[in-house]
């Protein structure tokens, strides 16, 4: 039997492996089983915790719920930065990603602040298949054209809306997620902005397609809001499961606050 905790960040769900006593190596196949809602546990991504040779309190490996690989998901990094603070008893955690290093601090009982480091913000760090303005993307598709774009460890694309009605984002999500404009596909965001300080975010997320929430997508949007001229560099973006404070610092830095939350825990029998 395998152990797992079931966690959410906002609503964007989790499957938690512990592997630091003992490798774990997931077939996509199994993460897709895992992953699925029907006859799996269920969940956006699979998260394992993994010992980190260079100094961090753990590695975080992310499987994205069609069993591909993902470089960051901030709403994981606070669930796991949480588990690892209960563990510890300290107020600051290091993770590390396949994206980099992350800092998280806790906050309070189910509240953790990450600093996700810099916007990447060229063409070719996003990266898209060819050059381009990040802030104007040559690229629409039905209702919603004109998207900007960054990455903050995995790439994203912000089409700004004014209004969510009639909006087929199960339709268009998935096509503009696999643009050839996006040659790693990208993570699409339909934000409205409510005021300076105030966003609607959904987000057609890559791998694991309409999500309750998405922390580098709310970081990410609240980017591209400001590069617009659209928002301050604080803001707090509402989506579907919950709400994130997001702010870019003036360091260059993105935090992403919100919560962290264990649903369930449960054994998963040896299918792997």
């Amino acid at each position: 039997m395998l152990p797992f905790l079931k966690m959410h960040g906002a609503g964007n769900d989790f499957v938690v492996l512990d592997s630091r006593a003992a490798k774990l190596t997931l077939a996509p196949e199994t993460v897709r089983h895992i992953a699925d809602r029907r006859r799996g546990v269920g969940c956006d991504q699979l998260v394992i915790i993994e010992p980190d040779d260079a100094g961090a309190d753990a590695f975080m490996r992310i499987l994205n719920a069609d069993g591909t690989e993902s470089g960051a998901c901030g709403n994981a990094t606070r669930c796991v930065a949480a588990l690892l603070a209960e563990e510890s008893g300290a107020q600051w955690v290091n993770i590390r990603t396949v994206a980099g290093l992350l800092v998280a601090e806790i906050l309070g009982p189910g509240l953790v602040e990450v600093d996700m480091g810099p916007p990447h913000l060229e063409w070719g760090d996003v990266p898209l298949a060819i050059p381009a303005d990040t802030l104007h993307l040559p690229l629409a598709l039905g209702p919603v054209s004109d998207p900007a774009a960054c990455s903050m460890g995995n790439p994203h694309a912000t089409f700004f809306i004014d209004d969510f009605q009639h909006l087929p984002i199960e339709t268009i999500g998935p096509m503009l997620e696999k643009n050839r404009i996006f040659p790693e596909r990208a993570n699409i965001g339909f934000a409205r902005v409510d005021s300076g300080a105030r966003i609607r975010l959904r987000v057609w997320e890559r791998g694991a397609g309409l999500t309750l929430a998405c922390g580098s997508g709310a970081c990410a949007t609240l980017v591209n809001a400001h590069r617009r001229g659209l928002t301050g560099r604080m803001a707090v973006v509402e989506m579907d499961g919950g709400e994130l404070l997001i702010t870019w610092a003036e360091n260059g830095h993105v935090l992403m606050r919100g919560p962290a939350e264990t649903a369930f825990a449960g054994e998963i029998p040896g299918i792997f």
